[in-house]
């Protein structure tokens, strides 16, 4: 299939390979300084951006008819905005805070470990991630989503950056090298601690689920995510 990059860093430059070692075709690599856009070109497009430009090219390509998938973080105060204009054109948009496979059953692990835990108050629950130096966004896009699935199976009510008590989860977030990503969630109580943890070792697993999504989206219509792709509702 024909694939356009909406941006064209280290993660657009790692989906290219990745595409191009499952046969499919890059046609455009639009970045800060594109000007023209020939959407009639593409089969899909896959965004990962700035949170600057995140919303204009998804509306973009969904205005084109262009199925679009969305890994870019730190734009979803106007996720809902991205959906309605998604419905309006009867298009298809699959947003994910992260495409690699092991963090997406991460994702579902600690949902069922925070449905456990709902009961035990004796437990204070936390989230720690770390990154390579150059990521814009904190916390995650990946810790955010960690927080909201313990947010919806226990009594907690939000997620704060640095710390949190009571009814509210604390992220911390470290900038450290070039590390590709790792989260932590940790139930620390009075006598144990227990601790889930998804550590990447680079980035490659990330480009191939957001290329495994843009294979998937294809032919679809509605507003998806990595849940779908890999059959875990």
């Amino acid at each position: 299939m024909n694939i356009a990059l909406f941006g064209y860093g280290k993660m657009g430059k790692m989906i290219e390979r990745t595409a191009q070692e499952r046969g499919h075709t890059i046609v455009s690599k639009i970045d800060i300084d594109t000007t023209n856009i020939d959407y009639t070109a593409m089969d899909v497009a896959i965004d990962f951006s700035t949170p600057e430009a995140a919303l204009l090219n998804i509306k973009g390509c969904l205005s084109a008819g262009v199925p679009i998938i969305s890994g870019t973080t730190g734009w979803l105060a106007h996720f809902e905005e991205a959906v309605n204009h998604c419905q309006t054109h009867n298009g298809a948009f699959l947003y994910a805070s992260n495409y690699s496979i092991g963090v997406n059953i991460f994702f579902e692990l600690n949902q069922h470990l925070a449905k456990m835990m709902a009961q035990l108050k004796e437990y204070q629950v936390s989230i720690e991630e770390t990154h390579h130096t150059q990521k814009l966004d904190a916390p995650s896009g990946t810790a955010i989503s960690l927080a909201e699935g313990i947010i919806a199976e226990t009594t907690y009510s939000k997620w704060s950056k640095g710390s949190g008590n009571g009814n509210t989860i604390p992220i911390q977030s470290f900038r450290e090298g070039e590390v590709p990503g790792t989260h932590t969630v940790s139930y620390e109580g009075p006598v144990d601690t227990i601790r889930i943890q998804h550590m990447a070792h680079n980035r490659e697993g990330f480009a191939l689920g957001a290329v495994l999504a843009a294979e998937w989206i294809l032919g679809k219509q509605g507003v998806f995510n990595m849940k779908d792709v890999l059959n875990l509702r």
